[in-house]
């Protein structure tokens, strides 16, 4: 058991059509669990004048049935203490089921 410090909000979006036929993204909670967050790479770069963050993390936690919540890196995102993360990858070690590392790229505050 891993346990954790740390707890990650599992979100995932639907689409919809507004009044003039606009497509909106609408994200919606799914599941919390509690792990580890890590920093895995990036910093911070100026382009066009702009201070722009780039940085990779892993959240590492006990292992539940993702495929059964439909948790997928197209359709999902986390977010933890305010701050969006983007799923790149979920990985299920040797396919042992004890713990889960998901692969993050940092997209920043609500």
């Amino acid at each position: 058991m891993i346990g954790g410090n740390i707890t990650a909000t599992f979100q995932k979006y639907t689409t919809y059509r507004n009044e003039i036929g606009e497509r909106v993204q609408e994200w919606f909670d799914v599941f919390q669990k509690k792990g580890f967050l890590d920093y895995k790479s990036g910093g911070a770069d100026y382009d066009y004048s702009a201070k722009l963050q780039d940085s990779t993390h892993l959240f590492m936690c006990d292992y539940f049935d993702y495929k059964a919540l439909n948790l997928t890196p197209e359709t999902s995102r986390l977010l933890i203490d305010g701050e969006r993360y983007d799923i790149m990858l979920i990985d299920d070690p040797m396919g042992l089921h004890q713990h889960l590392e998901i692969h993050l790229e940092y997209l920043g505050g609500q």
